[in-house]
């Protein structure tokens, strides 16, 4: 939660007063930060300071006589819980878009927003008929939080080439060849992820995430520019980086943009501030649209990156399976919050563990309902006997990132029947994609009905995604590969991460979610379109045996299961503790039918 000692109920008028100094009727807020990212530094928290809304996607719209707060159906329960519901309205962006609202409170209006927080895809979704949006220069909210926290200024050191598997220079060479191709001078990134990837650097600007906030540019002839503080560089890293990447304050950005002017700069439309669209055309650059082009790049991990996420899933599964064991031994009475900082704790024997790479989702009962529920100190629920715990986590490490999730049943009668046959669907649908072959070319949109079919064949589903992909030390969500309903044009290939995290919800009682990552990789069989590609399973964990029901699955489920099972056991149990071993034993053994 964002600190501050104005009180939440006195926000929105003191950011009213300062949207009337400013000449307009109103502000939009969006969550994300000047760099557009998932997770934003305290001082960039808007959206929470203002509404209390502190989910990581929405957006907010304050009017003089109305306001409302919008996100996704991940988060509609949390926004009834957190947003004061004297002060604002509370919308799932899905139904009603936030260019509906404003067509409907606002027309008229001339509606602040702030060029350096919006890309002109966000802002092309706001567009409505009779509403002005104005370019503010200075932030409302930020003449209001006068208690704003002061921006990071973290070490930016060096990702070394052993871990990175490519130099910078590889990879600005790379990328100079396809803006040659593509008769464009340069490219504009202001994606912290893209930059870490393309210079082999990280930091810690923002929580759960190893970036260093700044901008970058990327001339055709493989020159770079980094827009950072350069007292802030790591001793070695201005020798690591060398003579054609120029570091220079963030002051000198605008300047530096002047250099441009009659040159063709690439801008993404979706991952860049409108700012540097409007900088640029003013200097007399010519923009052209197109994505960033490190982002498919970063999603193909060359090979010291996979041997990496392995890695990095070797040791959360010796977590996972400590933790698990934990439980089993006592579970009944424990807070949701108790469990993450125990499930840290033995991510944290391993030397390599650097923090979470999200904030974990720990979820007893009907919190589980909940898919990105936040368990907080002194509100969070404990578990009870015969009752469903979720738990989502993931850390980071130098050489990967992890996100993994189980389902447990909180003992000591046997699981009901209806969850066991919910969960057993949600397995089903896990093993099914775990288990799919496909041509080169396909879509996760194409996949995703896969994880959802058994839950469909009795009338259930779940409102989220079945997969995101994954960096290797850097954002825990990263594309532009997913498995969704939503159709994205990105093929999946070989060198991808992807997570399969089908699920269920029941609202009011328990979640069931089974999460693990995958790796993209070539297969034996070869198409007309080329060799097809499948899965390899990185994230080893049992899967909890007391919620299957064993008669749902069939024989090649089945056969999948155990083998996975003896894998986990084969790659984990030789490190466990002693103590822990028989316990992931029993876990693995195989299940028979006879054990239904």
């Amino acid at each position: 939660m964002t600190v501050s000692s104005i009180p939440l109920t006195e926000r929105p008028a003191l950011v009213r007063k300062a949207c009337e100094a400013l000449g307009v009727s109103g502000f939009i807020i969006p969550r994300g930060d000047e760099y557009l990212g998932e997770y934003v530094a305290p001082c960039s928290d808007r959206l929470a300071w203002l509404t209390g809304f502190t989910g990581s996607a929405g957006l907010a719209v304050i009017l003089p006589d109305a306001a409302t707060v919008f996100s996704d159906g991940r988060y509609t329960v949390q926004m009834e819980e957190q947003v004061p519901h004297a002060l604002w309205e509370r919308q799932h962006v899905a139904l009603e878009p936030a260019s509906d609202w404003l067509a409907d409170k606002a027309v008229g209006l001339r509606v602040g927003y702030d060029p350096k927080l919006v890309s002109r895809s966000m802002l092309a979704s706001w567009a409505s008929p009779g509403v002005e949006l104005v370019p503010l220069t200075v932030n409302p909210i930020d003449e209001a939080w006068t208690d704003q926290p002061v921006a990071p200024a973290s070490t930016v050191a060096e990702q070394p080439l052993a871990l990175a598997g490519e130099s910078s220079a590889s990879k600005r060479e790379r990328l100079a060849a396809f803006l040659t191709r593509a008769g464009q001078d340069a490219v504009v990134l202001a994606d912290c992820t893209s930059i870490a990837w393309l210079l082999n650097i990280r930091g810690n600007d923002v929580p759960l995430t190893p970036v260093a906030h700044g901008y970058g540019i990327l001339h055709s002839d493989g020159r770079a520019e980094l827009f950072v503080n350069p007292a802030r560089l790591d001793a070695s890293l201005a020798n690591a980086l060398g003579a054609d990447v120029a570091v220079y304050a963030p002051a000198c950005l605008e300047e530096r943009l002047g250099v441009l002017a009659g040159k063709v700069v690439r801008l993404d439309p979706v991952t860049t501030p409108v700012w540097f669209e409007t900088t640029l055309k003013a200097v007399g650059a010519r923009v052209m649209d197109g994505n960033d082009p490190c982002t498919l790049p970063k999603a193909v991990k060359n090979s010291v990156e996979q041997e990496g996420s392995r890695q990095a899933h070797k040791l959360d599964g010796i977590a996972m399976a400590s933790f698990l064991h934990a439980l089993s031994v006592s579970a009944a009475g424990q807070h949701e919050t108790d469990l993450v900082d125990r499930l840290n704790g033995f991510r944290a024997q391993s030397s390599d563990y650097r923090e979470q790479s999200f904030d974990a989702i720990s979820a007893a009962g009907p919190n589980g309902a909940y898919p990105h529920y936040r368990a907080e100190v002194g509100k969070d629920r404990v578990l009870t006997p015969n009752s469903v715990y979720l738990i989502d986590s993931g850390g980071q490490y130098p050489f990967g990132t992890t996100d993994i999730t189980r389902t447990l049943w909180i003992g000591p009668d046997a699981a009901p029947q209806a969850i066991k046959e919910n969960f057993t669907r949600v397995l089903k649908g896990n093993i099914a994609l775990s288990r799919v072959r496909f041509p080169p070319g396909t879509t996760g949109h194409r996949l995703d009905t896969l994880a959802r079919a058994a839950l469909w064949e009795v009338g259930l589903d779940y409102d989220h995604g079945t997969g995101h992909g994954i960096g290797s030390y850097l954002s825990v969500h990263e594309g532009p590969q997913n498995i969704s309903p939503a159709p994205r044009p990105t093929a999946l290939e070989a060198g991808m991460i992807v997570s399969n995290e089908p699920g269920y919800y029941e609202p009011g009682a328990y979640g069931i979610r089974i999460e693990n990552l995958m790796l993209v990789k070539p297969s034996a069989y070869r198409g007309a379109k080329g060799v097809f590609l499948e899965f390899e399973i990185l994230s080893y964990t049992p899967i909890d045996r007391e919620l299957i029901d064993v008669t749902l699955l069939d024989d090649a489920e089945l056969a999948w299961l155990n083998t996975y099972h003896a894998e986990v056991l084969t790659r984990v149990g030789p490190d466990v503790e002693a103590d822990v071993l028989p316990w992931l034993e029993q876990a693995c053994a195989p299940l028979m039918r006879n054990n239904a």
